[in-house]
């Protein structure tokens, strides 16, 4: 069993009733989508057991096979399940998983909605086997789109409440809940969604950014 007891305090309210527009972005902006999706798929093993935590409607977790979501909207969840997503209701902060019950832990834009990032974190680091590790997707604060949505956030119906990290910073609160040996991806150089953009390894060019880091 990976379940252990759980608390819940998310903002949920945007996903809950404005779900068909979030799904309706994925389909608009398919090649953007695509371009996220290769970069995160350099970094999740076929043979591993993992779980993507805000797994929303499952665009990044049915693709990549994950099998297991924690996630607060009921709306939503009920999407991934229909999916055939085993899906957990919790947040970041207060994990519904046993200690060292995961190989990995995905999390795509999920950081920036958070109460806190330095408690979700450090629930991932004790819910990581020995060795294992967690990988972040995000949109960097200090990048071309990361600056037009921190512009945009006021009329935004699920940004306005984000908080928005840069690459940097993300590293750090990762260091201080104690992962180790990180790699980092980029991709979306051009806000376009003319074709798929390619993957290229560090930082500083692309807006969305994926970090892996291992368990110490």
């Amino acid at each position: 069993m990976i379940l252990s007891g759980g608390k819940e305090m998310a903002k949920t309210k945007p996903f809950d009733l404005y779900f068909n527009e979030y799904d309706k972005w994925f389909e608009d902006n398919d090649k953007i989508y695509l371009s996220e999706l290769n970069a995160i798929k350099r970094f999740i093993p076929n043979d591993k057991l993992g779980i993507e935590i805000g797994v929303g409607t499952a665009k990044f977790a049915s693709p990549l096979s994950i099998r297991f979501g924690i996630e607060p909207s009921k709306r939503m969840a009920k999407i991934s399940k229909e999916k055939g997503i085993k899906v957990i209701k919790g947040v970041a902060e207060n994990l519904p998983l046993k200690k060292e019950s995961m190989d990995f832990i995905l999390m795509v834009t999920t950081i920036c909605f958070v109460d806190d990032i330095k408690k979700s974190l450090n629930e991932c680091y004790m819910a990581l086997k020995k060795e294992g590790f967690i990988v972040i997707g995000f949109v960097d604060k200090e990048s071309d789109l990361g600056k037009l949505y921190i512009k945009k956030r006021e009329k935004s119906k699920f940004y306005k409440e984000a908080t928005f990290y840069s690459t940097k910073e993300v590293l750090d609160y990762l260091k201080k809940a104690g992962f180790i040996h990180f790699d980092i991806v980029q991709t979306i150089y051009k806000n376009q969604n003319i074709s798929v953009q390619p993957v290229k390894s560090g930082y500083n060019e692309g807006s969305f950014i994926v970090i892996k880091g291992y368990k110490n």
